[in-house]
């Protein structure tokens, strides 16, 4: 079966972060879903087959399973609505029961999905001025209005909010040293936010524990994040919009749709293309 190469939220023509997307009558082992994953090379994989009504979906980065990630789930709606039509569909993952649908627009396909619950705590303090240190950063570059937290849409991310692009700009970090932290604190990206306006952010997410440096769009740190703004009191107004992979080269534009229950789905959406193979 072919693996399909889509890149999810992305901006008009351009960008997104490029997702493998296999569809077959049953899924893989895990060994041969791992090494289909490894050999695409992208951040994700989705792996997705029938079941009944529903769709079992699994995603393996080129370095591990991953229990949730959005933009290979707006991928593979995108390419579930291609091949089958626009609507929704159910999938059903390791550890949670969501949905993702699309809409054909040519070679662009608008998809959205609703993610797992939600929730949020304060980041440890050994671990935020661990992270601190490895990005080179001081107390002083934190938002106070955005307080370090662990943050959870369907997989653990920790968030930093900094005051300004600049500081965002200048992310960098030893890439051994982050996948070991990560691995140890059970991290799957590092979040790194600042706001522009109060509906409007830009992201960096470091993604070593899955051997990628960097993760040019990421949909489940965007709804782990928007669940953490409804959970501190930010006025979003319903929704808030990201941008993400500038400074990749690979500008990505995500939005996050947020709604008023503690620690409820949050819907993500965005646009994605088909890529040549």
């Amino acid at each position: 079966m072919t693996v399909l190469r889509i890149a999810a939220f992305s901006d008009g023509k351009t960008g997104g972060n490029p997702a493998g997307v296999w569809i077959g009558e049953a899924l893989p082992d895990a060994g041969r879903m791992q090494a289909i994953a490894a050999e695409v090379g992208f951040s994700e994989t989705a792996f997705a087959a029938p079941e009944g009504q529903a769709w079992r979906v699994r995603y393996f980065s080129p370095a591990m399973e991953v229990p949730f990630c959005g933009h290979a789930t707006i991928a593979l709606g995108a390419a579930l609505a291609h091949r089958f039509g626009d609507r929704s569909f159910e999938l059903h993952l390791n550890h949670a029961v969501i949905s993702v649908s699309g809409r054909r627009d040519g070679n662009t396909i608008a998809a959205a999905l609703q993610s797992p619950p939600t929730r949020s705590a304060p980041l440890d303090a050994s671990l935020r001025d661990a992270l601190l240190d490895m990005f080179g950063y001081a107390s002083i570059d934190l938002d106070p209005n955005l307080p370090p937290a662990r943050i959870h849409g369907g997989a653990d991310h920790a968030l930093l909010g900094l005051r300004s692009r600049e500081a965002l700009a200048r992310m960098a970090y030893d890439f051994e040293r982050g996948r070991a932290l990560m691995e140890q604190a059970g991290l799957v990206t590092i979040a790194l936010a600042t706001e522009e306006t109060p509906r409007l952010f830009h992201v960096r997410n470091a993604f070593a524990a899955g051997g990628v440096v960097e993760d040019p769009a990421t949909g489940a740190a965007a709804a782990a994040f928007a669940g953490y703004l409804r959970d501190i009191g930010w006025p979003h107004g319903g929704a808030i919009d990201i941008v993400q992979g500038e400074d990749m080269g690979a500008r990505s534009l995500i939005r996050a749709e947020i709604g008023v229950a503690k620690g409820g789905s949050i819907r993500v959406s965005g646009t994605a293309r088909f890529m040549e193979a």
